[in-house]
């Protein structure tokens, strides 16, 4: 058996010298080498920003939705978007483990796993799409993939069903970070915060700033904006389009008193949304983007144009223990739990 490198350049095969994420193809053969791990995957959850894009390309249409994603895989060796830049994570039962694995994994055949590390750096081959569940972002498969040595990953629990624990891990760097950032007292925007990711930081918002302060929910349209109310974590409310940063920034003048926020958390899955979250905080305010539609360029040279000496932080969708902390919120929060199972399983 082959001997691989822990980060996976093994599977590089072009551009040479780059890490399996950034490269643009990756060998997708599934013999493992001695220090990967095979999986039969059942599900793949494909990155917000990504499927929206995949499913304005093809006019959402499903067929041609299976054809992009087939296309894609073909291509790269991974699903890896190529506008977007995004993956996603799977779920799927382990088939095969590397001898070289002994001693620094507790998995064994037969585990069922959702993998914590991104598509777009993760072996795939699919041998059938059998659904699209376009609506939450799931596509159901025949196929497999590889663990790569330094990939992170999280046992499936045996109280939450699996759908369910998937969509939750999809997006578990989102509420860590936010436990991270937000101290007690702070005022919070949370932008998309009815979404996916959203209402997880909302959540966690309110926790860890505490009952009397400020927690800002930005929402796009009325029926969003009435399921965040329902929750009952945020106490202010903006109906707004996260693009539109002169309308962000007087609403949330208006809701903070002309004192804007502490920490902002970007969630939508579109891009553009930037200067919102850059003129509605403080000048030595916390910007997180956690999502993947975010520009750098246009952060950084956004917040350099109107002087904010703001901390801006890229959505590492990794933290320290996010997949447990995730999956606590559903445990401790029957609303979440409920809309979460209404929504996404």
């Amino acid at each position: 058996m082959k001997k691989g490198n822990k980060f996976g350049t093994h599977r590089v095969i072009e551009p040479k010298g780059l890490l399996p994420q950034p490269a643009e193809r990756i060998d997708n053969t599934m013999e493992i080498y001695d220090n990967e791990i095979l999986i039969d995957v059942q599900t793949l959850n494909i990155d917000s920003a990504s499927f929206t894009q995949i499913k304005g390309q093809a006019n959402n249409d499903v067929e041609k939705i299976k054809e992009i994603m087939l296309g894609i895989v073909a291509k790269r060796g991974k699903h890896h978007n190529p506008v977007t830049g995004s993956g996603g994570m799977l779920i799927g039962t382990i088939k095969e483990i590397g001898p070289a694995m002994e001693g620094k994994t507790d998995l064994k055949v037969g585990d069922k796993i959702a993998t914590l590390v991104s598509l777009s750096l993760t072996p795939l081959k699919i041998d059938e799409i059998i659904e699209v569940r376009k609506d939450i972002d799931q596509v159901d498969i025949k196929g497999q993939a590889i663990l790569f040595e330094s990939g992170i990953y999280a046992k499936l629990p045996s109280d939450i069903p699996e759908n369910l624990a998937l969509s939750v891990l999809d997006v578990a760097g989102a509420p860590a970070q936010t436990r991270k950032l937000v101290k007690k007292g702070d005022t919070v925007l949370v932008v998309g915060g009815a979404g996916k990711s959203g209402m997880l930081c909302l959540y966690e918002a309110r926790k860890q700033a505490g009952p009397d302060a400020n927690i800002i929910c930005l929402a796009h349209n009325e029926a969003s904006m009435k399921r965040a109310k329902d929750m009952g974590f945020a106490n202010s409310f903006i109906l707004a389009d996260a693009t539109n940063s002169v309308d962000v920034y007087e609403k949330v003048m208006e809701v903070t008193n002309g004192e804007m926020v502490d920490v902002t958390i970007n969630c939508v899955n579109i891009p553009d949304t930037e200067m919102s979250c850059i003129l509605a905080t403080k000048a030595d305010g916390v910007i997180y983007f956690f999502s993947m539609a975010t520009s750098f360029t246009a952060a950084a040279l956004g917040a350099e144009g109107v002087g904010m000496d703001t901390t801006m932080i890229i959505g590492n969708g990794y933290a320290r223990d996010h997949a447990n902390i995730s999956l606590e919120i559903i445990r401790e929060s029957e609303i979440i739990r409920k809309v979460y199972t209404d929504l996404y399983a």
